[in-house]
């Protein structure tokens, strides 16, 4: 009889942006209702259920969590250093979620007996290894934000070229005036005609891997 492969199980983790007052990056964090590290700060996240992919587990995770919905996600890797969760061998999959302004009205439910936005340069001790994801999320965000569409999830849905470059300098993208031409030159934007932008319908998915 062929040896069963140990027990293991599947989470995901949602490192949330968004851009707060005068432009500030911050993330979003939820206070654990239960052990293990009940009542310290935590990324969004869970188990995988069964039959259920990547991604949508994440998404579903951080929506029951916190009541919000990501404008956009990328993979930024996985995450299984044994004794990393003391319940058991688990392995984590994290994503990025970018979140509009005006759609951050964060809200805990589920086991999370707090959601709130945190500066990302002011956190507060995280649960499991979550800094370490975190630190991950914050490199990979500017890298991703330097070569994909991904940067615009963080813009309102109409947007200005000082807005843009505001949110490129927040996610550490050099952001003058080349660096933008780039960028909207390369994405499906359109001028409103009062000096705004937007981005084109269908334009905002899930990027996957990203990395």
């Amino acid at each position: 009889m062929a040896e069963l492969p140990p027990m293991m199980y599947v989470t995901t983790d949602a490192v949330g942006f968004s851009l707060g007052a005068g432009g500030r990056l911050r993330v979003l964090l939820i206070r654990r209702a239960n052990d293990p590290y009940r009542g310290r700060w935590a990324l969004p996240g869970g188990f995988v259920d069964e039959g259920e992919d990547l991604p949508d587990a994440c998404a579903r995770e951080l929506h029951e969590e916190t009541g919000l919905r990501p404008t956009a996600m990328a993979q930024i890797g996985a995450w299984g250093t044994p004794g990393r969760d003391p319940r058991g061998r688990n392995v984590t999959v994290a994503y990025l979620a970018a979140m509009r302004p005006g759609e951050t009205n964060a809200v805990a439910g589920d086991d999370a007996a707090r959601a709130a936005w945190h500066p990302a340069d002011e956190l507060p001790p995280l649960a499991f290894d979550h800094a370490d994801i975190l630190a991950t999320g914050r490199r990979k965000l500017a890298r991703i934000c330097r070569r994909t569409h991904f940067i615009f999830a963080l813009l309102p849905e109409l947007w200005s070229r000082e807005q843009l470059e505001g949110a490129l300098t927040a996610c550490d993208v050099a952001g003058d005036a080349e660096e933008v031409r780039a960028l909207t030159d390369a994405a499906r934007v359109e001028p409103t005609g009062d000096g705004r932008f937007r981005c084109m319908a269908g334009f905002l998915e899930p990027l996957g891997q990203g990395g």
